[in-house]
């Protein structure tokens, strides 16, 4: 069943039927949008585009390309400057939330916080200390 809701990018009304989250007239104007990029893109020398070329060209809005390359409908294999932004940074990458750097400095915090933690806890472990009463020795 269907419900009304209002369009993220125009604000009028339409009915959600859980496919797409903007009106058929807005998502109709992204599909010809996006294909006025791919056109662009197709051809040989362009790419190698960059967004900020890609935007310049084609007026197509950075978020709605970021979008298309997270989603996988612009392959970054075939336009290897593509890329979205990071969550944590902002520099561009092409799998995941998190750019490469980004990933290893999160490993290595995570590796530090589990060492870190195994070593409070052997620690605490011997704070605690186990006493043994040897009753076989003579006084």
């Amino acid at each position: 069943m269907a419900e009304v809701r209002s369009c993220p990018k125009c604000n009028g009304f339409f009915n959600y039927t859980g496919i797409r989250d903007i009106c058929p007239k807005c998502s109709q104007k992204e599909e010809d949008d996006y294909q006025v990029v791919y056109r662009f893109l197709r051809k040989r020398e362009n790419r190698a585009a960059t967004v900020e070329r890609i935007v310049e060209v084609t007026g197509v809005e950075e978020d709605t390309l970021y979008r298309w390359v997270r989603k996988g409908r612009l392959h970054t294999a075939m336009f290897p400057n593509l890329g979205y932004p990071c969550d944590n940074c902002g520099h561009l990458t092409t799998t995941g939330k998190l750019c490469n750097k980004c990933q290893e400095t999160l490993k290595r915090e995570l590796n530090t916080f589990e060492a870190a933690k195994s070593f409070r806890e052997t620690v605490e472990q011997q704070a605690k200390g186990t006493y043994h009463v040897n009753a076989n020795k003579k006084k």
